[in-house]
């Protein structure tokens, strides 16, 4: 099948489109598109591999599940539209960035410009029924994103990594930290931000290891 996703990602994915489970979860997204309200709208469910080519992956944020409510999500993790009220998560990332780097926060939580410069803000789940989190979940699309943080770990060096609370740290528990660098902490949700999340200064602890390596830093 015709998967609509960006040519470096395509040529490196491929394989995954023709597998038994991808051709199931197909069916299944196509369905539940067809009969009910399914977060994001269908044309952005690849919208980090699409603003963030795998040939200028420098940093791989990993979310779990896109947000449920109307006008939120728009397949870039802790992302939300233009004009959307930040999500408590995404306040407290802001809320470290300014800490850690002295940038205020933004007046949009629109995260486009991170993946224009390399962030891949990838979700383990790439659709969601409207209200319900974690209802696409076992579907097929975390051995999917799997094989996209398999083949950065295994084609690619000095990457940054994300892994912000116990989901994200179990997925990307095979990553190589030879080759990588892997930042962990507590997940910026405000019921355990405090508990290591402020203070853990990842954004510079990034940028300084993409400069180590000769690789031009986020503006974040």
């Amino acid at each position: 099948m015709e998967v609509k996703i960006e040519e470096s990602w395509k040529l490196r994915l491929k394989e995954e489109f023709r597998k038994e489970y991808f051709l199931g979860l197909t069916s299944f997204v196509r369905e539940e598109y067809r009969t009910k309200t399914i977060y994001p709208p269908g044309s952005l469910i690849f919208n980090a591999f699409n603003l963030c080519s795998y040939n200028t992956v420098k940093a791989v944020i990993i979310g779990q599940d896109p947000y449920h409510g109307p006008g939120q999500a728009h397949g870039l993790c802790f992302s939300v539209r233009e004009g959307i009220e930040f999500p408590p998560s995404l306040l407290n990332i802001f809320k470290e960035i300014e800490m850690d780097l002295g940038i205020v926060k933004p007046s949009s939580g629109n995260l486009e410009r991170w993946a224009s410069q390399g962030v891949l803000l990838l979700n383990a789940t790439l659709t969601v029924r409207a209200h319900q989190a974690g209802s696409h979940q076992r579907k097929g699309w975390e051995e999917f994103t799997d094989a996209a943080i398999k083949v950065l770990n295994q084609e690619k060096k000095n990457l940054v990594f994300f892994l912000w609370g116990a989901y994200a740290q179990k997925k990307g528990e095979t990553i190589d930290e030879t080759k990588h660098l892997i930042l962990k902490s507590v997940h910026p949700s405000p019921l355990s931000a405090s508990r290591g999340f402020f203070g853990n200064k990842h954004f510079s602890k990034c940028n300084e290891y993409l400069e180590k390596n000769g690789i031009g830093p986020i503006k974040w």
